[in-house]
């Protein structure tokens, strides 16, 4: 799966970047507004790639199903998009990761599930995306993954056919959405897994423990 790669797309939080700061402080606004204590970001951080349901389930216990969820939730983006890019950090080895992807005239992109409220600000503002050939949102597309239509619009804005990208994530919706699309897929260890993850049984072509050891699988094959 990784022979006559062109291009490699990303997630994006856990992934290429560490947000979790900003959306831990987002949720925990919502905490301390309502006069109950601060919570540490080491409880928001395993969460933070389920974005606002993980964020609202750690401060509040609060399941999609709440009657109030959907309220929350818009509090929830209203206080982080007020701070986006405040703590938000690009992961270590990611920058010159993507350089060598340039270097072997490849392409790259993002394909997330983050709404364009929020990525089209927060990748303006990190001068690594200057360089990305394709950013996908959750709503740039009739559907979000683990439905592979994300992943197949990065592919077509690339003028590639899917089985010549790769995609590297931190979730199982990332592996399943990447297998759907026929593009080789990559298990990021180093991200927002849950506690009760397992990317060894997500069924990802390769797992990788830090940026630098794609490095390697892409000069492997």
């Amino acid at each position: 799966m990784f022979h006559n790669i062109r291009a490699v797309l990303f997630d994006l939080d856990g992934t290429l970047i560490d947000s979790a700061p900003d959306l831990g402080a987002a949720a925990d606004k919502m905490r301390t507004d309502r006069g109950l204590p601060s919570l540490p970001l080491e409880r928001y951080r395993p969460m933070a790639g389920a974005g606002a349901r993980g964020m609202l389930g750690e401060a509040f216990g609060m399941a999609p199903d709440h009657p109030e969820f959907m309220g929350m939730r818009e509090e929830f983006f209203v206080n982080y998009a007020s701070c986006l890019t405040q703590r938000t950090n690009v992961f270590d080895g990611i920058a010159e990761l993507v350089d060598q992807i340039l270097r072997r005239g490849m392409a790259w992109g993002v394909v997330t599930n983050k709404g364009a409220r929020f990525t089209e600000p927060l990748t303006r503002a990190i001068a690594l995306f200057g360089t990305a050939g394709a950013v996908v949102s959750g709503d740039t597309t009739a559907y979000a993954k683990p439905h592979p239509a994300p992943l197949l619009e990065a592919a077509e804005r690339l003028q590639l056919a899917p089985g010549q990208c790769i995609y590297v994530g931190d979730d199982e919706r990332d592996i399943v959405a990447g297998l759907a699309a026929g593009m080789g897929t990559v298990a990021a260890t180093y991200g927002y897994l849950g506690a009760k993850s397992n990317p060894l049984e997500w069924g990802a072509h390769a797992t990788i423990k830090s940026p630098s050891e794609l490095l390697q699988l892409l000069a492997n094959a």
